[in-house]
C-alpha cells in the first residue's frame, strides 16, 4: 500500500491494545513489533493464555514498550469482586459504567484487583510495565479512577522511573478536529474528565494528546483514513491506540472486533500516515522501565522504515 503522503510529527506513540486476548492478536502484534511498526503494546493478564504469552511479551521488550491493559470487562477477575462481579464474571462495559458512576462499585475491591493484575503482569513478564492503560478505558472512569490511581501509587511507591498512564481523551481543539467518531470521542472525554489531574497529582507521567477512537470501519480504506486523522494535531506525547490482530474463534468468544483487526494489521504492516514517523521508546538501562519524564530523550525517531 502506498503512503498517503501525510507526514506525521515525530511525537507519535502507536500502542497496540489487547496483547494476550487471543493467539491471533498476540501473533499480529509480535509481527508489527519486530518490524518496528508500533511503539508499544499493552497486555490483558486476567485471561488464561497470559501465563504463556507473558514470556512472549517480555521477548519484545528490546523493540517496544510493554504495558498493562487493566481489565474489568472481559472474562473473570483474579480476586473477589462482590460489588462488580458477584457471579465471578466481569460485567459488560455498559453495566460497569452504570455501576461505577452511581457509586455501586466498592473502591477497595477494585484497588485490590488492580494490584493483583500488576503483580501478575510482573510475575509472567518478568519486568514492571513501562505504561498502564485500561481495556475499554475503564481505568479512567469516575468511580474507578481513584481506586486505580491509589493502586498504582501503592504498587510503585519508591520506584523510579514510574510508568506512563494513558489519558484516553484529546484536548478540546483536538476533539473539534475529529471528523470521524467525534460523538464517540466526546463521550469518552466526558467519562474521563478530570482523570489527567488525578494522574499528575500522583506523580505519574501521561500522554499530552490522544487519538484512535474510531467507528471501527472494517476496510483497509477505513483504517487508512483513521490513521491519517490520528496523525494530525498531536502534543509532545501523542498516543494513538490501535487494535491489530488475526481473527479467530478464540477472539470471537471474547470480542466482536474481528474484521477491523485484520484490516489494521494489513495497513500497519505497510507504509502509512503513522508508522513512517513514529517514535520508539528506548531504555537507558535494558533492565529498567522507560523513563518517560526524560522525554524526548527516552525516545528516538525510527530510522527503520520499510
Amino acid at each position: 500500500m502506498k503512503s498517503s503522503g501525510v507526514e506525521p510529527p515525530a511525537n507519535i506513540l502507536l500502542v497496540a491494545d489487547d496483547f494476550a486476548i487471543s493467539e491471533g492478536v498476540t501473533e499480529g502484534i509480535e509481527q508489527l513489533a519486530r518490524a518496528h511498526r508500533i511503539s508499544a503494546t499493552s497486555a490483558i493478564v486476567t485471561l488464561p493464555r497470559w501465563k504463556h504469552d507473558g514470556a512472549r511479551l517480555a521477548a519484545l521488550r528490546c523493540d517496544i514498550a510493554i504495558g498493562l491493559h487493566v481489565n474489568l470487562t472481559v472474562g473473570e477477575p483474579i480476586g473477589a469482586l462482590p460489588s462488580l462481579a458477584p457471579d465471578g464474571k466481569f460485567p459488560t462495559l455498559g453495566t460497569l459504567i452504570a455501576k461505577a458512576t452511581t457509586g455501586r462499585v466498592k473502591p477497595d475491591e477494585v484497588h485490590k484487583e488492580i494490584l493483583l493484575q500488576l503483580r501478575r503482569f510482573e510475575e509472567f513478564a518478568g519486568y514492571p510495565p513501562d505504561f498502564i492503560d485500561g481495556h475499554q478505558h475503564v481505568h479512567a472512569l469516575r468511580g474507578i479512577r481513584d481506586a486505580f490511581v491509589g493502586a498504582i501509587a501503592e504498587h510503585f511507591a519508591g520506584q523510579h522511573p514510574l510508568p506512563l498512564v494513558r489519558i484516553p481523551h484529546d484536548n478540546p481543539a483536538g476533539l473539534l478536529r475529529r471528523a470521524r467518531a467525534r460523538s464517540k470521542a466526546l463521550l469518552l472525554a466526558g467519562l474521563s474528565a478530570g482523570f489527567r489531574r488525578a494522574v499528575l497529582r500522583a506523580g505519574f507521567a501521561c500522554n499530552d494528546t490522544f487519538a484512535g477512537v474510531t467507528t471501527f470501519g472494517a476496510t483497509q480504506a477505513d483504517v487508512t483514513r483513521d490513521l491519517e486523522a490520528a496523525a494530525t494535531g498531536g502534543g509532545p506525547i501523542h498516543l494513538v491506540m490501535c487494535h491489530p490482530g488475526v481473527p479467530s474463534d478464540e477472539l470471537a468468544r471474547l470480542d466482536p472486533l474481528l474484521a477491523r483487526r485484520s484490516a489494521e494489521l494489513c495497513v500497519l504492516a505497510s507504509d502509512n500516515a503513522l508508522t513512517s514517523g513514529m517514535l520508539h521508546p528506548s531504555r537507558r538501562d535494558p533492565r529498567s522501565p522507560i523513563d518517560w519524564k526524560a522525554w524526548p530523550d527516552a525516545t528516538s525517531q525510527s530510522a527503520r522504515r520499510a
